[in-house]
């Protein structure tokens, strides 16, 4: 009975101790009011990086782990064939040019000749009057001194036969005879002269007449003129539009050279890479993906009757095991709409049939890129702003 006394006061001396070690040691304290705990995995939103075109890879710059900056180059595909197709096009876009120039030059000859061709016509609508005019004149001068001469070789040739009746009746000397023969010999050749200058006369008036024919004619050529310079500036708009179509032609091909060269989209480190040297891609296909380490955040998970405490621009820190003493201030950006039971790879399996909401906590900075994703911590958030912030509790 003695013993089974001692063997009780033993037992109650442990449970004692036990339980001051207990409170002492594992005891929780709960969070203050207004603070809410939660944990999971840093995550970031990822970009993948593809190629836009099939092609097989003769140069990789970048490998997980590295930290890289938008247009910075992460691959070289093979390009030498678009390389070709970039200088045909060149060449294309050159020899279009040419042709531009050729039709500009040629458009402009056309218009010097159609100004000159004007400025003549102008000038020649003026002289045609003037001349036929003037040959009006002249005809009639000579017409006048034909009729002079005419008169005066019908009185010569009057005086001749007369003298000639009387030489031969012995009436008058020889050399008055003679006189008279030489004097209607003269009038003779001077009435033919002036018979041969009305004829000119005439025909320059003619010529004249023919200067309104030779006005159409001229506007004629003009016209002529104009239609050739109409078709030179027809071909060279045809030879515009296709240096428009050679410059898309080498816009497109330049465009796909470039892509050829994977520049990074963005900031970030590589999480992941798919492919290696040498090997040869399909358009589209996942080259490597990229986390913004400034664009980090905690996703966690918050017990249903708690989520009605939470709200987005709620702030919380974050702590890790990596720097225990160094929290991270963080800021609620998401709350989603529909419960879920808790993941397997966050919780205990008696929690996993809680409902919980997923919540994201975008860290405020990254210093140093210290944090990355998929790194472990605990979280807690400040639903009361007047709550003297503390660490998690577990």
């Amino acid at each position: 009975m003695k013993r089974l006394y001692i063997v009780a006061l033993v037992a109650i001396a442990l449970a004692a101790t036990g339980y001051f070690a207990y409170d002492q040691w594992w005891r929780i304290e709960p969070l203050p009011t207004g603070l809410i705990q939660a944990n999971g995995r840093i995550e970031g939103d990822h970009v993948t990086v593809s190629s836009k075109f099939a092609g097989r890879i003769v140069e990789l710059v970048a490998r997980e782990g590295d930290d890289v900056k938008p247009g910075q180059t992460l691959v070289q595909l093979d390009d030498k064939q678009i390389s070709s197709r970039v200088d045909q096009a060149s060449q294309a876009v050159l020899a279009s040019e040419a042709r531009i120039n050729a039709a500009s030059a040629k458009v402009a000859s056309l218009d010097a000749q159609i100004k000159a061709a004007k400025s003549a016509l102008d000038v020649f609508r003026k002289e045609v009057p003037l001349n036929i005019s003037s040959a009006e004149a002249n005809l009639a001068h000579a017409s006048a001194l034909a009729d002079s001469a005419e008169s005066t070789e019908g009185h010569a040739r009057d005086d001749f036969e007369r003298y000639q009746k009387l030489f031969d009746n012995n009436a008058v000397a020889e050399h008055e005879y003679e006189e008279m023969r030489l004097a209607w010999t003269t009038a003779q050749n001077e009435l033919t002269i002036a018979k041969a200058a009305v004829t000119s006369a005439t025909q320059l008036l003619a010529e004249a007449k023919l200067g309104e024919d030779r006005i159409q004619s001229k506007q004629d050529d003009i016209e002529a003129l104009v239609a050739r310079r109409a078709e030179a500036a027809a071909s060279e708009v045809e030879c515009i539009a296709l240096k428009s179509q050679a410059e898309a032609a080498l816009t497109e091909q330049q465009s796909i050279l470039e892509d050829l060269t994977i520049i990074a989209p963005s900031t970030g480190m590589i999480t992941t890479r798919v492919a290696d040297k040498g090997e040869v891609v399909a358009a589209g296909a996942p080259l490597f993906s990229l986390v913004n380490l400034d664009q980090l955040f905690l996703k966690v998970y918050i017990p249903e009757p708690d989520i009605g405490k939470v709200r987005v621009g709620l702030k919380a820190r974050i702590f890790t095991d990596s720097f225990p003493d160094r929290p991270f201030d963080a800021t609620v950006r998401y709350i989603s709409s529909r419960a879920e039971f808790t993941p397997k790879e966050v919780q205990t399996p008696d929690e996993r049939v809680k409902l919980v909401y997923a919540v994201k906590l975008y860290l405020d900075e990254n210093p140093d890129h210290l944090l990355t994703p998929g790194m472990p911590a605990d979280a807690v958030i400040r639903w009361k702003e007047d709550a003297t912030w503390a660490p998690p509790q577990w």
